[in-house]
């Protein structure tokens, strides 16, 4: 005969099972309402491209329609003023001066340059992510490297379709569209092209949640909207690539993106989603030639404001407060250390992220705060640490107080000098951790 059990006893062993399947029931629930994640990537767009940023000769309605859902970021930075080592940024969630790849201004010659690419090993965004036990899809441009162990499929995506480039001719593609790692052929619009393959992944059913990084090529050059099929194309589509195109036309490349967007967030509130899905929208760098980058100075490629700004919109159903606007700064790696936090991921010890989880300040749990952000290229430095904003360009050193004087038109070197010297102090120490600069 067993021993008997008292009351006491068994009362214990009854909460101690009840609170061991609660924790279960817990662990199961937070394995099912972790959220899905969709990262939409604008390739180019300039700070004030959106109507809701004061576009003022188009209307994006559907990203406007997103910013009223959600939180609208002004002052977002982009970690590079061009493509590829933004996107390096974006997929270590690190600076991008710290790999060999995110020094490349950007990726350009697939032969010459075809020993140079993401590492093999280096963890991303999408590998610790599909740990997690994610689904991980890329949709888009990937420039990163053209050779398969550079490629998105090595770095954690399950799926990739897109191209490898910097830019593709938006009717022949260039010959460069790829399914996974077999070259692919498709009729039709680029961004139309993407968007409904986004459309058709979002559709798909999902045992686990989801992670979409749906890169955009538009309104990157060359400058063709949906109605341009009729002029001259070339497999590298050098004509376009390099001239033509108008407002008119920009116009349009915008109205198409906006559109394709539109569906891509119908099917995610079709499948009963939007309410279990983060969804950020932000671009790789500042505009260029058709681009309204008002009120800040210049343009890609370069470290002055109009170079940096980008437009970034947080949003996410039933957690995010909407119709808000927010000062705080951020930068690309931001978004990385965001969605890893909100999946439950975590980044690997040997690679620390330089990003940050901007999800209480999204919430409104956190109120903004300063921050210290720094930029290289091959010719400029610069910092923005608070409101202040260190420049060296073309050999000239600036210091700007961008929050009350965003066009960089004010140089403040002389009468804050104290400022001056412990900002660029502070840049000299940040730049000694990155890689030397390539030489020129």
């Amino acid at each position: 005969m067993g021993k008997r059990v008292t009351r006491r006893e068994f009362l214990g062993n009854a909460v101690a099972a009840t609170a061991v399947a609660t924790v279960r029931r817990s662990s199961a629930a937070q394995q099912r309402t972790r959220p899905n994640l969709l990262f939409i990537l604008a390739d180019d767009l300039g700070y004030g491209d959106l109507s809701c940023y004061g576009r003022p000769d188009y209307k994006t309605p559907v990203l406007d329609e997103l910013a009223r859902q959600g939180l609208k970021f002004m002052s977002a930075y982009a970690a590079a003023p061009v493509c590829t080592p933004t996107r390096v940024a974006f997929a270590t969630g690190r600076y991008p001066a710290r790999l060999a790849v995110g020094l490349r201004e950007p990726l350009k010659d697939p032969q010459a340059e075809r020993e140079i690419g993401l590492p093999p090993n280096h963890p991303t965004i999408a590998s610790r992510l599909k740990d997690a036990g994610y689904a991980t899809a890329l949709i888009g441009k990937w420039h990163m490297g053209w050779k398969p162990e550079f490629g998105p499929n090595r770095h954690g995506y399950d799926e990739f379709f897109g191209i490898l480039s910097g830019a593709a001719d938006y009717f022949t593609h260039s010959n460069d569209l790829w399914e996974n790692l077999t070259p692919t052929q498709r009729v039709g619009y680029l961004t139309d092209i993407l968007s409904d393959r986004a459309v058709d992944y979002i559709r798909r059913p999902h045992k686990d949640p989801f992670y979409l990084s749906l890169h955009y090529t538009a309104p990157h050059s060359p400058w063709e909207g949906p109605e341009d099929a009729a002029i001259g194309h070339d497999n590298h589509g050098s004509g376009p690539m390099t001239n033509g195109g108008s407002l008119k036309i920009y116009a349009s490349m915008m109205r198409s993106m906006d559109a394709g967007i539109g569906r891509v967030l119908r099917a995610l509130a079709k499948a009963g989603l939007d309410r279990q899905t983060l969804v950020i929208f932000t671009s790789d760098n500042g505009g260029e030639r058709y681009s309204f980058n008002w009120p800040y100075s210049s343009e890609k490629f370069l470290l002055w404001e109009g170079g940096l700004r980008v437009p970034a919109i947080v949003a996410w159903r039933g957690v995010i407060p909407s119709g808000r606007s927010t000062g705080q700064a951020a930068v690309t790696m931001d978004w990385t250390a965001t969605m890893l936090a909100v999946a439950g991921a975590t980044a690997d010890p040997a690679y620390p992220l330089d990003g940050e989880d901007l999800l209480p300040v999204c919430t409104g749990a956190r109120p903004a705060y300063d921050r210290s952000l720094f930029w290289r290229t091959i010719l400029r430095d610069a910092a923005r640490v608070g409101k202040w904003k260190y420049l060296k360009d073309g050999g000239e050193e600036h210091l700007f107080d961008v929050v009350s004087d965003p066009g960089e038109k004010t140089d403040l070197r002389q009468t804050h000098a104290d400022v001056f010297d412990r900002i660029k102090a502070q840049y000299v120490a940040w730049n000694a951790q990155m890689l030397p600069r390539p030489s020129q």
